[in-house]
């Protein structure tokens, strides 16, 4: 069965453009090095909750935006494969300053149970 890379990152609204850009040049490597499918999404509507919620998990303060995203794998041994392949990658090294903070980046790998 296949394998996903989560992700949650807070990035400055006005930031927007320079996290695309940077996503949109690690997507094609992510796949070269055997990822199936790289999806990153914008926050549109993310409530604050009762308890807990994606702002609170990272720390988001209020000019930032959640980004959501994975990395879909063809397995676990493919991920473990391609994400040091990936690390490795001379071409994933930032071009200038990351546009969020990676300490309040929240990722995990996850083994699908139900795909519908």
């Amino acid at each position: 069965m296949s394998y996903v890379d989560g992700f949650v990152i807070p990035v400055p609204a006005g930031g927007k453009q320079a996290y695309l850009d940077m996503a949109t040049k690690a997507a094609p490597l992510f796949r070269e090095h055997g990822a199936t499918r790289v999806v990153e999404c914008w926050g549109d509507d993310v409530p604050d909750g009762k308890v807990t919620d994606f702002k609170g998990a990272v720390k988001a303060t209020e000019d930032e935006i959640v980004v959501f995203s994975w990395i879909e794998w063809p397995s676990k041994e493919a991920r473990d494969a391609g994400m040091a392949k990936v690390m490795q990658d001379e071409r994933m090294k930032p071009d200038g300053d990351m546009p969020f903070d990676g300490k309040r980046m929240i990722y995990g790998g996850f083994a699908p149970i139900l795909d519908a």
